[in-house]
């Protein structure tokens, strides 16, 4: 048993409480990790607010980088001490249809680090091993967070949006601006919509290699081929619509959007699509560090201190945040 302490929301809608706790060891298949950092996560927003399918009380957290100092049975490959990252699919049941396809992303009885499980707003997490990920040793722990789920699920949908020239992405927060660099790496044109106004962010985005930057009450200056969306605002979606050409793709990636209002079939006609991304999988974390290693990305970060978690999810919450927040105990 190892004393220490986590950020815990008893109920939807109320602040983290600072709560101290006894860590059990690890049970079969289970690692016990001290963390060195975890980030701060729109979808901890959603945990807060109820907004997704979260158990409580709950320690939120899902991008979680620490250190091994336990090791539970059946768990092999792994030594105390070993640097590893939890994301945000904390486990899968190997046994429905999506597991057995390939897309463990979908599985009928998953687990989720920091809303079915507790996170890694804490001193210490227990975590399924099978689904940590290694991180490349030339990230910083600070600056690897945000990796384990802005960077992947950004990654999984940039993938999902194709391979065309040209991206606009809406929202220009954590995960944007790591998988703006990515797709300027890659060769892509990238267009970068905030909210209206937000000259600091716009210029930000330019900073990193954005060919445009502007509010997203204006259309990018060219037709793009695929659009993502990062923030929660389904109002977002008809103009994406109206931004991309014909054959091209708007990719919801949020694990929560209000509500879509109605829009003329016309804006979808010319065989575009809408489509959402789902959680993510082991093989997109082992995909995205190979790349993220080699692009190099780096993360802006604004770290906390662990007891300040609620002013860092107040401070993403109202838009103050330059890139990603993260928590460090």
């Amino acid at each position: 048993m190892i004393q220490g302490y986590v950020m815990r929301f008893d109920r939807p809608g109320t602040p983290l409480v600072h709560t101290a706790r006894d860590f059990p060891a690890p049970g079969p298949g289970e690692l016990l990790l001290e963390v060195a950092a975890c980030g701060v996560c729109r979808t901890d927003l959603h945990v807060a607010d109820g907004e997704i399918a979260a158990t409580y009380p709950r320690v939120p957290g899902h991008e979680i980088v620490g250190r091994v100092v336990a090791i539970g049975s059946e768990v092999s490959g792994i030594k105390p001490g070993d640097r590893m990252g939890v994301p945000w699919l904390g486990s899968t049941c190997g046994r429905c249809r999506y597991c057995l396809g390939g897309h463990e992303n979908l599985c009928d009885f998953p687990s989720f680090t920091g809303a079915t499980r507790d996170g890694g707003y804490g001193t210490h997490v227990l975590a399924d091993a099978r689904y940590c990920l290694r991180i490349p040793e030339r990230f910083e722990d600070v600056e690897a967070a945000p990796l384990l789920c802005a960077g992947l699920i950004g990654y999984r949908a940039l993938e999902m949006a194709g391979e065309g020239e040209s991206v606009a992405l809406y929202g220009f927060g954590a995960a944007a601006h790591i998988i703006a660099q990515v797709a300027i790496w890659q060769g892509r044109r990238v267009h970068a919509l905030t909210r209206p106004g937000d000259t600091k962010t716009q210029a930000f985005a330019r900073s990193l290699g954005c060919a445009w930057a502007g509010g997203s009450d204006v259309s990018p200056p060219e037709e793009v081929d695929a659009a993502i969306i990062f923030a929660a605002a389904g109002e977002l979606v008809p103009q994406a619509l109206r931004a991309v050409r014909k054959g091209g793709r708007v990719v919801c990636a949020g694990i929560h959007m209000s509500d879509i209002p109605s829009f003329p079939y016309a804006d979808l006609w010319g065989e575009r699509a809408i489509l959402s991304v789902a959680n993510l999988t082991r093989a997109d974390g082992k995909a995205f560090f190979e790349v993220a290693e080699r692009v190099p990305v780096r993360t802006t970060v604004t770290p906390y201190p662990l007891a300040h978690a609620n002013e860092a999810l107040d401070d993403l919450r109202a838009g103050r945040l330059e890139g990603a927040a993260v928590l460090v105990p």
